[in-house]
């Protein structure tokens, strides 16, 4: 990637950044009251992001999907293009949810495709570290207590079924209380995966270049991250509650679970 459409892939990164804002809020508070700004943002992002490409076509003297970062670029900048469309024509606001964090994410990734110098300061580099692990272990505690939250509903729902249900039942809060728990504490977790990424794949672009995105431990966290985001979809925008939403979380779990594991030695790996 040239110097010059690395920099407008990067303002546009800070434009759709709004969007994942919005994104947020909506999942945590249930209210899209930034989405004008998210729009407007993910407008204005959509010029620098096409002058990028198009710079980059120009000034490689071929078309723009000839590495990785390139082709998210150009998948995210179609995706971007088609969700404005889509928005003009139907007013689908509720895809907003999944799309303006996923063109966002897609986005920072291929903006990161130009190798920049190394830290400046080694105490910078640790504690860019440390924010992102604090990060994943709070989000993985959020989404855990989602788990059990599942997990309670799942047996509540159960005995209610029973014509004698269990005496542990009648310590259980009731469905709803549950039912409202997983909702927050799946969109905090949700949070607080998704910075943890971003400020990974910040670290991880200074620490190793641009051979992180072929590591297979990136994959699963990416693959395990898109997991949250339908999750958080299907929770948020198709109305999924009850037990639909508690097998969900466990799903979500498990993946969690298979990304920690595949992440075991990371640290050995990467820090010198």
């Amino acid at each position: 990637m040239t110097e010059l459409s690395a920099i407008w892939m990067r303002v546009a990164a800070v434009l759709y950044s709004l969007g994942l804002i919005h994104a947020f809020r909506t999942v945590v508070q249930g209210r899209g009251t930034l989405f004008r700004w998210a729009l407007l943002g993910l407008r204005v992002g959509a010029v620098f992001h096409f002058v990028a490409v198009v710079e980059e076509g120009l000034l490689t003297g071929h078309f723009p999907a000839n590495t990785v970062y390139e082709t998210i670029s150009l998948w995210a900048l179609l995706m971007a293009l088609v969700y404005l469309f889509a928005h003009w024509r139907y007013r689908l606001e509720t895809l907003s949810v999944v799309l303006f964090p996923l063109i966002f994410m897609m986005t920072l990734i291929s903006g990161l495709g130009r190798p920049v110098g190394s830290w400046t300061s080694e105490t910078v580099r640790n504690v860019w570290l440390i924010i992102h692990v604090v990060l994943v272990l709070l989000g993985y505690a959020a989404f855990l207590l989602t788990a059990v939250g599942a997990l309670a509903y799942l047996f509540q729902e159960r005995e209610l079924k029973r014509k004698r249900p269990q005496a542990f039942y009648y310590r259980l809060p009731p469905l709803g209380t549950l039912d409202e728990l997983i909702s927050r504490s799946m969109g905090v977790g949700f949070v607080l995966i998704t910075i943890s990424i971003v400020v990974a794949a910040t670290w991880a672009f200074v620490e190793v270049g641009t051979r992180w995105i072929r590591d297979p431990k990136i994959a699963i966290s990416l693959a395990t991250w898109g997991i949250y985001l339908v999750m958080v979809f299907l929770r948020v925008s198709a109305g999924w509650r009850g037990r639909k939403a508690a097998v969900m979380a466990l799903t979500a779990l498990g993946s969690s679970a298979v990304t920690w594991v595949a992440h075991v030695g990371l640290r050995s790996d990467w820090v010198r």
